[in-house]
């Protein structure tokens, strides 16, 4: 088994494990791990495995693939490597890091320990953000950091999401037939906003994800 993490801008945005011998990656939603972005080819890259080995291939010559800062067409992965693809970064583990003891804490490692937290343990709620995933502002970070951020635009669809105790929640200002979360209509609902999920607004799909 194996653990992918994606990264924009160096914020984790979600973690996957996967238990295959072949991982494919892309911007089609038919990929294995999907990264929605221009910048990544619909087939971009694979990753299979023979013996425990990971090695990532390349699949489309117009869409470079780099590994640890070096561009490769195929390239052995161990643990911690680095695989940028278009503006996302991915780091690759081995699901044994994932579930041993701590290794001394760098940047990277302490972003992945706030994306695996499931509880808050902290007085202060983390800080959140929404990542435009389509469109002209595709990979634009919205920081909710206001009691109460108010997104989209009168008669096409408006949202209010509310910073709260124990969490961010979002409801419905205007138009609620044009706003969905995991593609449900929100409508008169107000709704905790978890980890990953995605949120359609003015037409417009984003990401919520925790710092």
């Amino acid at each position: 088994m194996a653990k992918f993490t994606v990264f924009f801008k160096d914020k984790p945005i979600h973690s996957t494990i996967f238990d295959t011998s072949v991982i494919r990656i892309g911007s089609d939603d038919t990929n294995d791990l999907i990264i929605d972005s221009l910048a990544v080819a619909p087939v971009h890259a694979v990753v299979s495995f023979n013996d425990g080995q990971a090695v990532i291939k390349q699949l489309n010559d117009n869409f470079p693939l780099i590994v640890n800062n070096e561009t490769s067409k195929e390239s052995a992965l161990n643990n911690d490597d680095e695989i940028s693809i278009g503006k996302h970064k991915v780091v690759y583990n081995t699901i044994e890091t994932v579930i041993t003891p701590p290794q001394p804490e760098t940047l990277a490692s302490k972003d992945l320990k706030s994306l695996n937290e499931e509880i808050e343990t902290d007085v202060n709620i983390s800080e959140a953000y929404l990542q435009v995933m389509e469109g002209k502002h595709i990979g634009r970070v919205i920081p909710l950091k206001n009691g109460m951020t108010r997104i989209g635009h009168n008669g096409s669809g408006v949202a209010a999401i509310a910073k709260r105790t124990d969490g961010y929640y979002i409801s419905s200002l205007e138009n609620n037939d044009l706003l969905t979360v995991n593609k449900k209509p929100l409508q008169e609902q107000t709704i905790k906003l978890n980890e990953d999920d995605q949120v359609l607004v003015d037409n417009t799909p984003m990401q919520f994800f925790l710092d």
